[in-house]
């Protein structure tokens, strides 16, 4: 996709908050510090659309950012390991599942995932928890420009293995390299695809 505009619309904490739902949205989420920010950066060709920070838990609202006024990308708090209080993290829970759970214009969730380590029990109870409520899903493995590349192959099939599912559904990111761009925005355009031919016909 060549972007034309990304900008950020609002930060909300509860639904009453969120902007309109008029265009297709796609959620970001993973443990904290795993490059979600970078990710995002990369994806729209900007240096500081989505802040990043060497601090886990810097994200504590859903943050939502409008590409080319064609879809929403959606920024959620890091889940696992934030340094935040307690307190803090209990309420992202029902803030971040209420999100998914009744967002008419949610179209997938990418999980973004360090490729240095094995997706764990956390990483696959959101990948089955998606899978009831028949949200799409699109798994990113970060920060693959420090593996050797004679490792690349091991570490999708391990993460494929984790998750259940086929190695072919895992995409090998670097937000350095740039590798796996073309390829994660290949994914979201197939998922938005038909919103934008109905909003053609509309």
């Amino acid at each position: 996709m060549i972007i034309k505009s990304a900008e950020f619309i609002k930060s909300a904490a509860k639904s009453s908050h969120y902007p309109p739902a008029r265009l297709p949205e796609i959620v970001f989420a993973g443990r904290s510090n795993v490059g979600k920010s970078s990710l995002i950066n990369i994806l729209v060709n900007r240096k500081r659309l989505a802040k990043t920070s060497s601090t886990p838990g810097r994200t504590q609202l859903i943050n939502f950012f409008e590409i080319n006024a064609e879809l929403v990308f959606v920024d959620i708090p890091g889940f696992g390991y934030a340094k935040v209080p307690e307190a803090v993290r209990r309420s992202w829970a029902p803030m971040i599942e209420t999100y998914l759970a009744t967002r008419r214009t949610l179209k997938a969730l990418v999980l973004i995932m360090d490729s240095r380590r094995t997706p764990g029990p956390e990483e696959s109870a959101v990948v089955n928890w998606l899978n009831r409520h028949q949200i799409a899903t699109v798994l990113a493995l970060t920060k693959i420009d420090k593996l050797s590349r004679s490792r690349h192959l091991d570490c999708a099939r391990s993460a494929a293995a984790a998750l259940q599912v086929p190695q072919g559904d895992i995409i090998l990111f670097s937000a350095k390299t740039r590798q796996g761009r073309e390829e994660l925005w290949h994914r979201i355009e197939r998922l938005i695809a038909p919103v934008q031919a109905n909003s053609r016909d509309d």
